[in-house]
């Protein structure tokens, strides 16, 4: 839609960014920590597996640290990449967003038992970041 002003300039009506929208942007800048540090902990997990509190047979999933380091930066790289999607605008990103959220949330629950606390850390801000661009995700566009 166009407004005619007194000169009969046409200038064009832009939509205005909700007081939600500031969500969404938190929601994708926490995606892109959060794949952050789930590539810390894969390569933490791939290099030193001394580090974590149980064996790799006391996991809930019972491979190798070396498997759950690799799943973890790979779903750290992912999630990094939808996270800027969600930053830049981009609806299909904000959807990938929502199932790496649900989906780094269900890693660490697998994970749980070898660093319980930070793992509770991480799926605490998987289910923020999923209702800050489930809840607010129509002003996706208006994050840019």
């Amino acid at each position: 839609m166009t407004q005619t002003s007194a000169g009969g300039q046409t200038t064009p009506r832009t939509k205005r960014a909700s007081a939600w929208t500031g969500w969404v942007a938190f929601g994708g800048v926490m995606l892109v920590l959060l794949g952050l540090f789930h590539v810390v902990q894969g390569i933490v997990a791939v290099f030193d597996e001394g580090y974590y509190l149980v064996t790799a047979s006391g996991l809930v999933v019972n491979v190798d640290y070396t498997v759950w380091g690799w799943v973890h930066v790979a779903l750290g790289i992912v999630a990094v990449a939808a996270g800027v999607g969600v930053l830049l605008g981009n609806r299909i990103a904000g959807v990938a967003a929502v199932v790496i959220a649900a989906l780094s949330a269900l890693v660490n629950l697998g994970f749980v038992a070898a660093y319980p606390v930070w793992s509770m850390v991480v799926i605490a801000l998987d289910v923020i970041v999923i209702y800050a661009i489930v809840t607010h995700g129509r002003d996706l566009r208006l994050v840019r």
